[in-house]
């Protein structure tokens, strides 16, 4: 109620929240006002206008109809000061209280600290206390130790002192003992030979006597067994029966002995016909008696086998496959009804499943199978022939019919008319030749090759159908590809048997995308690619196989492919840059170039210029005669070694083939051109040499 005496005039009213600052003090009593120097009271400031005002203010109140209403908001307003001042004291109070227990806290952990502190101290004294005592424990260890290897040494020195002296002891008493030994000996010589001195007339007498009895004892017994074998000679040839008895005994040892050593070499080769195996097979689904012992359960299984899908696990194209499908049907009823074969080529890039087929095709016609390589021919030389006849005197004793695969063909059956086969080689492709001459009933010849254009006219003429393997297509890419990952991938993963889990992502997808990438790939390179995949994963540290890891796979496996299709495009540029030997037109190679009939040099072209120096030489010498030319164009036109076949195929040679082939000189021209480069003289007669 200031404002009823007119206190705090002209300032603005605090807001009720806040406290009501104090009225400034009054000025010092001793301060000067204006220049007087009278002191002045406490009153002399005093304004007694403001109680005029508040006797004013307390009259218009008393007037006024709301004094009532106006003293109890003053009321009310006091009493909310007081709440207020109350309030605070009470929050003043909390802080202190709070100021108290953050003491405490901050205390607390203070004393916590220093406990921790202390702990750390004792337990920093515990260890280094143990510290100290390791140490001494191991320095008393050390100092054992190092008076045991002191004492140790010591013995060590007394036990080799000891060894030493006793060796010394040894040595000296050995030395006296052969010293002894050696004087002993001496005087054992010496009285030896003075005995046998004084006695050498009685011991020569002695062995004079036992050599004159030893002569008698032979004499004697020399006429005791010739006296006894005389008799019993003389009684054997007086008696006829005896002597009939031996000759007859005699004759049949020799005829005996002579029958068992044929038997047993015709018995021998009966056996090794019908159960043995011929060295130049390779495989074999025929079994011996030795591998019926050693595997009696697969052998039982192969017995109960039964006749299989021949396209089981063959992947082929569909006009292909219809094909073959064909061929395996017809040769099964061919073996059904006793008929005669057909004999088959197969021809294609490596991988595209030929020798699969021909094994399929004869578990399906029910016939037994066997695989030889071309390679294994020409190593045999001289014995080739003999173990061709012996292949196919093995394959006529087959009971269901055997079908006889050669892979790699052209490695021995190739043209008889080049030069680099050999002797032996052409006369064992003329066994083969004569050996498959007419079909049979009991085998199916069946030749696969990479270069078909190299066999032998002969060979084509014995093949009654020819089937092209080619690199498989889109289709048939994706096909193999599921095959390979089903077979090295899912049946592993699922079969709980071995360390390889598998991924989960879109199987059928990634087999779509890997055929589209392996564009060009074979099917055998497709299948190590899912052997790459299993490796792949057998590696890896969980045995788990990842999309990045079959992609990575095959990307290695495409640039491998196409670092092969290189090395073969360079290997080809390499023999089209150089000039293959001049052939017969019309019969070029598989690459190069081939000379025009028109740029072919003649015989007559080719042999002038030296034929011109020997006639200046010889001069006008008298020709040969006509039966002579014959008997040379005859020889020249048969080289030594060649069959029939070979010296009609040299007569019907154009020249480009003569000049292309070396003349195969007889034994006679041989002769001449050695005693040529010897240097010797023409003859003085003037007859052509």
């Amino acid at each position: 109620m200031s404002w009823l005496f007119g206190l705090n005039k002209g300032q603005p009213e605090p807001p009720p929240g806040l406290p009501i600052q104090p009225p400034p003090p009054p000025p010092p009593a001793g301060g000067s006002s204006g220049g007087g120097d009278k002191p002045k009271d406490k009153w002399s400031n005093f304004d007694p206008t403001g109680l005029e005002r508040a006797a004013q203010a307390a009259k218009e109140l008393d007037k006024s109809r709301h004094a009532k209403e106006a003293l109890e908001l003053a009321r009310m307003q006091e009493h909310t000061t007081q709440m207020e001042h109350q309030g605070k004291i009470k929050e003043y109070e909390a802080a202190v209280e709070q100021l108290k227990g953050d003491q405490i806290r901050v205390q607390g952990e203070e004393r916590r600290k220093t406990l921790n502190e202390e702990t750390k101290q004792h337990q920093a004294r515990a260890q280094y206390q143990d510290k100290l005592a390791r140490q001494r424990y191991e320095d008393q260890l050390r100092q054992q130790q190092a008076i045991n290897e002191e004492n140790l040494r010591r013995q060590e020195e007394s036990v080799q002192k000891q060894e030493a002296m006793r060796k010394a002891t040894i040595e000296h008493e050995m030395e006296l003992r052969h010293k002894n030994e050696l004087l002993r000996i001496e005087a054992e010589a010496k009285a030896r030979a003075r005995v046998e001195r004084e006695n050498a007339d009685i011991i020569r007498e002695q062995i004079r006597l036992k050599a004159a009895e030893h002569r008698q004892t032979v004499l004697e017994s020399i006429k005791t067994a010739g006296a006894v074998f005389g008799e019993g000679f003389r009684a054997f040839v007086s008696d006829w029966d005896k002597v009939t008895a031996t000759v007859a005994g005699l004759t049949l040892l020799a005829v005996g002995v002579y029958s068992a050593r044929n038997a047993t070499a015709v018995a021998g080769r009966y056996i090794e016909a019908r159960l043995g195996k011929p060295s130049l097979v390779r495989e074999t689904s025929r079994f011996t008696v030795g591998e019926a012992i050693k595997h009696p359960v697969k052998t039982s299984k192969r017995l109960r086998s039964k006749p299989q899908d021949a396209l089981e696990g063959v992947v082929l194209s569909p006009s292909l496959e219809e094909r073959v499908r064909d061929i395996a049907i017809a040769t099964r009823n061919t073996r059904q009804n006793h008929g005669l074969y057909r004999n088959i080529l197969m021809y294609g890039p490596p991988g595209t499943g030929k020798t699969l087929f021909a094994k399929k095709l004869a578990m399906h016609s029910g016939m037994d199978y066997a695989i030889m390589t071309g390679g294994d021919v020409a190593p045999m030389g001289r014995d080739g022939v003999t173990a061709m006849h012996k292949v196919f005197d093995w394959a006529s004793t087959s009971r269901r019919g055997l079908l006889l695969f050669v892979d790699e063909a052209d490695a021995f059956l190739r043209k008889r008319a080049t030069v680099s086969i050999s002797e032996d080689l052409r006369a064992t492709l003329n066994a083969f030749l004569y050996r498959t001459g007419e079909q049979s009933n009991k085998f199916m010849l069946v030749l696969a090759s990479n270069q078909p254009e190299q066999f032998d006219w002969a060979i084509n003429d014995r093949i009654d159908e020819i089937v092209n393997f080619a690199l498989p297509g889109p289709d048939e890419r994706e096909r193999l590809v599921r095959l390979y990952f089903d077979k090295y991938v899912l049946e592993p993963a699922t079969g709980g048997r071995q360390r390889m889990k598998l991924a989960q992502f879109d199987y059928g997808k990634k087999c779509t995308e890997i055929a589209k990438r392996t564009e060009g790939m074979s099917g055998r390179e497709i299948s190590k690619l899912g052997v790459a995949w299993q490796a792949a994963a057998y590696s890896s540290e969980d045995g788990v196989l990842t999309e990045a890891m079959i992609d990575a796979r095959v990307d290695d496996a495409v640039k491998q492919h196409l670092q092969k299709m290189d090395w073969l495009h360079r290997e080809e540029d390499a023999k089209t840059l150089t000039p293959p030997p001049v052939v017969a037109p019309g019969s070029g190679g598989k690459m190069g170039f081939t000379l025009p009939l028109s740029e072919v040099p003649q015989a007559h072209e080719v042999m002038a210029p030296v034929l011109e120096p020997n006639a200046k030489h010889e001069g006008d010498s008298i020709p040969p005669s006509s039966d002579n030319s014959q008997s040379a164009e005859g020889r020249s036109a048969v080289p030594a070694g060649r069959d029939c076949e070979d010296a009609v195929n040299a007569e019907t040679m154009t020249p480009g083939e003569t000049l292309a082939q070396p003349a195969v000189s007889t034994d006679s021209e041989r002769k001449v051109k050695k005693e040529d480069k010897t240097g010797s003289s023409p003859p003085k007669d003037g007859t052509p040499v």
